[in-house]
């Protein structure tokens, strides 16, 4: 056993008062009680000089079955009780995780383990976890710190490392080689490279894992990479990519044009860095060009490609990625729009109703989100990158003038709702209702003076007696 040496241990004072009075109360019973997992880790990498924020979840492992753990805690919660895990709620603020020292049977599905063996000490139950940095505990009331796998090295010298032998470790758990992406991206440590061939012959394992956990680790690596580029650059070397989202590869060496010294998957990447670390404009940052491979002309003279309508066929393209990876319906919708505005370029000499009728298409409440991508997407061409910026800069300053001057931008905004149209008109409830207040807000965006109710109901009645065309939009 390696132990870390001991003027690297975590400062116990950044353990809650609460978490430690879980642990005192389990000694107290006569039980061992430790710190284990993603916490231990991250405050040994504290101890080791790194700016973090302190973790605030703890989980605790011990030898106390779970029936002896919801006796010697008033209030708990059997949040995982067949695995050995009980929920004690220390305080307001903190829900400790208490689990029971246990060993795994054989992973029959890739997913979980046929059966648990709840065990009597903390090194057989690090022994089941994935990688050295995440298989240590830590006592910070005896001071004490179980590594028996070598993790606090492997933090020092950024390193991660499958316990064990890696492919068994795949093997256990189809997700293990996506975390190890994960992790390497989040963490700033570089795969082991034992671990990092290991991963290519889990790929038969990985595709049984459920897509909601695949979807919560990429999305992990795409807000907390650091850079999230160089997760994804793995991702594609180890063969996850094609498993995940294989769309993306047909821009691995597809040359642009004279906008972009980057070809469109070296782009990609580089447009997500550049984004905020906000999940949605990430993934469309990691979206906004996948339409351009299939929807590229044939090369001109100079071998430049035209992407004619790309963001129109990457919006279909983002909507179907993000359902299969099971993002929410509104997220996917939000990311699809992201996708088809991406693209349009501004001229100063749009009037104001060109710009309000931009505003109403997109949404007001997307603009934050579009602007974030457009500068992404801009800093990432790595050509005329300054001309780009300044032009955006302009649409920004020129929308947000418009949306403080604007008198309806959405059919909500109109002086009149549907009640008043029924009223004026003597249309019943319906389609035909819907149909004139978009009218209404069509002629408002051209003329903001028309918002107004004897002006809009004037105008409610008049098309009333015009035949409905089923599209009242121009």
């Amino acid at each position: 056993m390696r132990d870390a040496n001991a003027t690297h241990l975590p400062d116990p004072r950044l353990v809650p008062p609460s978490v430690l009075g879980v642990l005192r109360t389990l000694r107290g019973a006569r039980k061992q009680a430790w710190l284990a997992g993603g916490a231990v880790r991250d405050l040994l990498r504290i101890a080791q000089g790194e700016k973090l924020t302190p973790p605030q979840d703890f989980d605790v492992a011990t030898d106390a079955l779970p029936e002896e753990v919801q006796r010697i805690f008033p209030r708990t919660a059997p949040t995982g009780i067949a695995h050995g895990t009980v929920t004690v709620l220390a305080d307001e603020q903190h829900k400790v995780e208490v689990t029971t020292f246990r060993g795994e049977g054989p992973y029959l599905d890739g997913r979980r383990p046929s059966s648990v063996t709840f065990l009597g000490d903390i090194e057989g139950d690090l022994a089941r976890r994935d990688f050295t940095v995440n298989a240590m505990a830590w006592d910070p009331i005896a001071g004490e710190l179980r590594d028996p796998f070598g993790g606090a090295l492997d933090l020092r010298r950024g390193l991660l490392r499958a316990v064990g032998e890696p492919l068994d470790r795949f093997r256990e758990d189809g997700l293990r080689p996506l975390r190890a992406v994960r992790f390497a991206s989040t963490l700033r440590l570089a795969l082991d490279r034992r671990t990092e061939r290991a991963i290519p012959q889990a790929l038969d394992v990985f595709s049984k894992v459920a897509w909601e956990r695949v979807r919560e680790e990429l999305s992990k690596l795409l807000v907390r990479g650091d850079p999230p580029s160089r997760g994804l650059r793995l991702l594609r070397r180890t063969g996850l990519l094609a498993r995940i989202v294989p769309e993306l590869l047909e821009g691995v060496g597809f040359e642009q044009n004279q906008y972009h010294a980057y070809d469109v998957f070296r782009h990609t990447l580089r447009a997500v860095d550049f984004a905020p670390p906000d999940l949605t404009v990430r993934l469309a940052a990691l979206l906004h060009d996948v339409g351009k491979p299939r929807s590229a002309q044939p090369p001109g003279p100079r071998g430049e490609h035209t992407f004619y309508k790309h963001e129109f066929l990457g919006e279909e393209m983002a909507r179907e990625i993000l359902l299969r990876l099971r993002y929410p319906n509104r997220q996917t919708e939000r990311v699809a729009l992201l996708v088809r505005e991406h693209n349009w370029h501004y001229l100063p000499e749009w009037n104001d109703a060109t710009v309000r009728r931009t505003i109403a298409r997109i949404g007001p409440d997307a603009l934050p989100d579009l602007w974030a991508l457009r500068r992404a997407d801009l800093q990432a061409r790595g050509r005329l990158v300054a001309e780009g910026l300044a032009n955006q800069q302009q649409v920004e300053a020129r929308f947000e003038a418009e949306l403080h001057r604007a008198a309806a931008l959405r059919v909500t905004d109109l002086a009149i709702g549907g009640e008043e149209v029924m009223a004026v008109t003597g249309i019943a409830p319906g389609k035909r209702v819907g149909e004139i207040l978009t009218g209404l807000l069509d002629r408002v965006l051209d003329d903001p003076d028309l918002n107004t109710r004897e002006a809009l109901m004037r105008l409610a009645s008049e098309m009333a007696r015009t035949p409905s065309t089923g599209n009242p939009q121009r």
